[in-house]
Formats: structure tokens, C-alpha cells, sequence
């Protein structure tokens, strides 16, 4: 998919996320560079920013922690995703785990993107079972698309979640029905602005992650 095609996607999606339920949700930050060359090499950078998962856990102020998995469930310093891969998600003053896998990579010169699912916890040497607890807050029928795009001289970052509805019915909830519904309806609900927000200016360089 060309630049052009990709920006024409993101309009339509936002145009569709405006009319449609506030479960779907849509965050952008963008950063203009004095010239397009500039841009070009920010834009590398960006790109490292998006796949590095496991630097995302260090940006500043109150944040989740971000764990990358590989495919056999064991936790990688692996600096760049890989389909296949899991993420464990941590949010801020809690130690409940959520898990989802990463369903699709993409890299092109001037555009970027992965998107994830929530998924059981993987189980090292025991393949994923696929109809069992999930163990996110969110259905596994929501998605979280990460992208990155270079236009000119603007470099732009996007979180797009798509159906997310509370995990909270039948087996798939694992018995945690009511905490995925206080989560999801609560303790994200207030703080998903801010950390989709956080990471969107990481990925443009209008915010840093520390050193660790």
C-alpha cells in the first residue's frame, strides 16, 4: 500500500470512527520538520520507536509496562516485533497481565504499522488454545492498530482500537468478568488518553523515553 493510498485510509477511518460507537477509538500526534530531508532521517527513527516495544515501558511519567514475547512465549529484548509475537501489557499500580498477539507487521519507506489482538497468556512449549481464557480486558475481537507515516516534511504517529468491548461473558473472561469490566470501563476508560496520546508524541519525537 503506497503513502497516498494509506493516508486515504486514515481519513475514511477517522471518518468512520466519528460516526460510529465510542468503542472505537482513534489517537494522532503529528511533528513538522524544516525540510523533508529532515524528516526522512526523523523518520527511521520513528520506525524504531513504533517496533521497539520493550522501550515504550520507559517513557516518563505514569505509564504501563510493556513486555515483548516471542512466538515459543518466552519474554525477548528483541528490538523489533515480529508476526507472531506476543506483548504483556501491565497498567500503572496494578499487576494484572494482559496479553495480546501481534496479528500483522508492515513496513514500507515512508509508512509503518502493526496491529494486535487480545489472546490467551502464552504457555511456553504448549501450542495457543485458541478458544480458551483470554486474558485482556478487551475481546479478542478488538484490535490496536500502531502506525507510522512520513508526508513531506510532517512525520505522524496513530493508535487506532477497533471494537473494544469489555471481556466480561462466558469462559473467554476467565473469571474476570467483573475486574476486565472495572478495567475497561474505569481504570483504561481515564487513563487510555494518556497513554495512547504518550506514545503517539514518542513515536513523532515530541516526547523521549529515559534512558534505561
Amino acid at each position: 500500500m503506497g503513502i497516498t493510498d494509506l493516508l486515504d485510509k486514515i481519513k475514511k477511518e477517522w471518518e468512520v470512527l466519528k460516526g460510529q460507537d465510542a468503542k472505537d477509538k482513534f489517537f494522532q500526534n503529528e511533528n513538522t520538520f524544516p525540510d523533508e530531508a529532515t524528516a526522512q532521517r526523523e523518520f527511521v527513527r520513528t520506525k524504531q520507536k513504533l517496533f521497539d516495544v520493550n522501550r515504550w515501558s520507559h517513557l516518563e511519567g505514569i505509564n504501563s509496562t510493556f513486555q515483548l514475547y516471542d512466538q515459543q512465549g518466552h519474554p525477548t529484548a528483541r528490538s523489533r516485533v515480529q508476526l507472531g509475537d506476543y506483548m504483556q501489557i501491565i497498567l500503572p499500580a496494578t499487576n494484572i497481565e494482559n496479553w495480546v498477539m501481534v496479528v500483522e507487521v508492515t513496513e514500507e519507506e515512508n509508512a509503518a504499522q502493526f496491529i494486535v489482538r487480545p489472546c490467551p497468556k502464552p504457555e511456553p512449549q504448549k501450542q495457543p488454545d485458541e478458544d480458551g481464557e483470554v486474558k485482556h480486558f478487551f475481546t479478542d475481537e478488538a484490535t490496536s492498530t500502531f502506525r507510522v507515516l512520513r508526508e513531506g516534511n510532517t512525520i505522524y504517529g496513530f493508535e487506532i482500537g477497533r471494537d473494544e468491548k469489555p471481556n466480561n461473558q462466558g469462559d473467554q473472561s476467565g473469571g474476570r468478568g467483573l475486574l476486565n469490566t472495572l478495567i475497561s470501563e474505569g481504570g483504561w476508560a481515564g487513563f487510555q488518553d494518556l497513554q495512547w496520546n504518550k506514545i503517539t508524541r514518542y513515536y513523532v519525537h515530541l516526547e523521549e523515553a529515559k534512558e534505561s
